[in-house]
Order: structure tokens, then C-alpha cells, then sequence
């Protein structure tokens, strides 16, 4: 992901430094998943050569415009999240038993759960080897961020627990998603040497913009008719993942008929049948509970954007408020 791949009109001279600031960040990481066992070598370069988004070190770019974006740390940063990222990624296809990632056999369904589980262990190594390069502000704001990124997922894993199902549906991707967006543009600001209140804005809106990031993704993952969302349609309804879309419906009261077949479906948990599945997703695309997911993203946008306040105008900025309507409109 560029910000040209997405389509923003935004000034050519932002675009071309955040490209080559990619482009150099994807050199280093093919680096920085090496290692002298050739088994470790190649499940740890299996994710990174996969490709992805890159949406974390593209926050890195952005939020260095505001101070010197050709800083040397800034590639160091960007690899320490996206690293960071990946390993995660290996870590939660074991606990998912999934066994596709982004088109290709996962992980653990190529080498077995143990070697991928080690191999997600192998880059936080790396990703807190690179931090301590950058100095110990590096290493503790990665140290928070990994603890943050582990106590979502154990929210995620336990469940509820007598709590909100939406709220703490919130507070999971806010932990799990959120916290290491909020770092990688936070990285940005601090490693390009911007001004401390430049720095905490982008943090801000780094948190809320991951936020509408991980919502729109999983209303992509309803809305899409292609595998515009990086798998096939549906995929977490199958699965019985309680998406916000779908705690909405759940939580609804409307008495339409519509409505009340669509908390049928839901409330039977994975829907494997094919039959019951198109049909739980045509309701679902239709229904008031997916308005109001749009809404919720477009909340988040809104808020990310106002996040933004603190930081002097021009293209960086206008920029990054790009980004935010473009992660509003993506499941429109």
C-alpha cells in the first residue's frame, strides 16, 4: 500500500518521499528477517515476502514529513513496527488454527504450530534489537506497545466476561490494532526530531485512525464482492467472529422481519452452511446494523482528523486527512 496505490490526491512531493521511504524500508526488512538457519530464514521471510499492507510503516512516513523525513532512523523505526506486526501475525494464525495468510499457506500450516510460534518469537528479538539501535526511548515505547498489543489479545481470547460485547469489542482492537498504529506514527514524529507537541498529536491520531482502519477492514470484510478485503467475502461470519456489524444486529430490537431472521442467524454462532451463510450476509449488507458500523468508522475518521489540529497545515497534513476520508469511504 502507497498512498498513489490508494488514489489520494495529494501533493506529488509527499507521495514520492513516502514511496521511497517504502521502498527502502521493504529493502531493510528482507534484511531483518535473515537469519544463519535456513529454516528460520525462510519461515520468517514467508510473511514479509507475502507483501501486505505496509500501512504501519507508511504512518512512519507520513508522520516524519513534520520533521526531516530523510532522517536515517526513520527506516529503523518503520522496520521496528512492521516487524513488530509481523510477528504478531504468526502468533494469531496458531491461535486461529488459519490456515491461509494473505493467499498462502500460513505458518503453522506449512511448518507446524511450534516452528511458527518461534519464528513470531525470532522477530520481536528482532524487532527489540532494532528499537535498542534507535536508543531507550525506542525500546520502552515498543515494550508498551508489544504489553498492549498481548493484554488485546487476551481480552480477545477470554471474551466479555459480563462486559459490553461492543465495548469490549472496542477496547480489543483499540489494544491490539490501534496501540502499534498509534507507535508507528508516533515513531515518525519523534525520529524525523519534529517538535514534542507534533509528536503527540500524531500519536493521537495514529490510536483513532487504526481504530477506523481495523473497523473498515472488517466491514470489508461484509461489503466486499471481491477479495478486496484480502480474503473471500464472509470469511468472519463463517467463522463465527463477532465483528461490530454483527454485535450491532445482535444488540438491535428492530422487529422487521428482516432484522429478526438476520439476530437468528447470528446468534447461532459460525455459519457454515452455504445456504444460511449468503443469506445472513445479503441481510447483513441491507441491514440498519451495517449503517450504523459505517457510521461508527466514519466517527473514528472524523475524530483522527481532528486529532490533526495541533500540527502546522500544508500537503503532510493534508495527507494524512486523506487518508482519514479514504478509510471512511473504503466500505461505502
Amino acid at each position: 500500500m502507497t498512498l498513489s496505490s490508494l488514489g489520494l490526491d495529494i501533493d506529488p512531493v509527499v507521495d514520492e518521499r513516502v514511496t521511497a521511504t517504502l521502498a527502502a524500508v521493504e529493502e531493510a526488512l528482507r534484511a531483518n528477517v535473515a537469519s544463519a538457519d535456513p529454516l528460520v530464514a525462510e519461515a520468517a521471510r514467508h510473511l514479509a515476502d507475502a507483501g501486505g499492507k505496509r500501512f504501519r510503516p507508511m504512518l512512519v512516513a507520513l508522520g516524519a514529513q513534520f520533521g526531516d523525513p530523510s532522517a536515517p532512523e526513520i527506516i529503523a523505526a518503520a522496520n521496528v513496527v512492521e516487524l513488530t506486526h509481523l510477528a504478531t501475525l504468526y502468533h494469531d494464525d496458531v491461535m486461529d488454527e488459519a490456515p491461509v495468510r494473505r493467499g498462502a499457506p500460513s505458518a503453522n500450516a506449512r511448518w507446524t504450530n511450534s516452528v511458527a510460534i518461534l519464528v513470531g518469537d525470532y522477530l520481536f528479538a528482532q524487532a527489540a534489537d532494532l528499537a535498542a539501535s534507535l536508543g531507550p526511548e525506542a525500546v520502552q515505547l515498543q515494550a508498551r506497545t508489544f504489553a498492549r498489543l498481548v493484554h488485546g489479545q487476551i481480552a480477545e481470547t477470554v471474551g466479555p466476561r459480563g462486559s459490553d460485547p461492543i465495548e469490549h469489542y472496542l477496547h480489543v482492537i483499540t489494544e491490539k490494532t490501534a496501540s502499534l498504529i498509534a507507535t508507528s506514527a508516533r515513531f515518525g514524529g519523534l525520529f524525523s526530531g519534529a517538535p514534542a507537541e507534533f509528536v503527540e498529536a500524531l500519536a493521537g491520531y495514529g490510536e483513532t485512525i487504526g481504530i477506523a482502519f481495523q473497523l473498515s477492514d472488517d466491514l470489508l470484510d461484509i461489503a466486499s464482492e471481491s477479495v478486496q478485503s484480502g480474503k473471500t467475502p464472509g470469511t468472519d461470519l463463517r467463522e463465527g467472529v463477532p465483528t461490530l456489524p454483527v454485535l450491532y444486529a445482535l444488540a438491535g430490537d428492530d422487529t422487521d422481519a428482516s432484522a429478526v431472521r438476520l439476530r437468528e442467524l447470528l446468534a447461532s454462532g459460525p455459519i457454515t452452511d452455504d445456504d444460511l451463510h449468503a443469506e445472513a450476509l445479503t441481510l447483513l449488507r441491507e441491514s440498519a446494523a451495517m449503517k450504523r458500523a459505517r457510521e461508527t468508522v466514519r466517527t473514528y475518521a472524523e475524530e483522527a482528523r481532528a486529532e490533526l489540529a495541533p500540527l502546522p497545515d500544508g500537503e503532510a497534513k493534508r495527507a494524512m486527512e486523506a487518508l482519514c476520508d479514504f478509510i471512511a469511504d473504503r466500505t461505502s
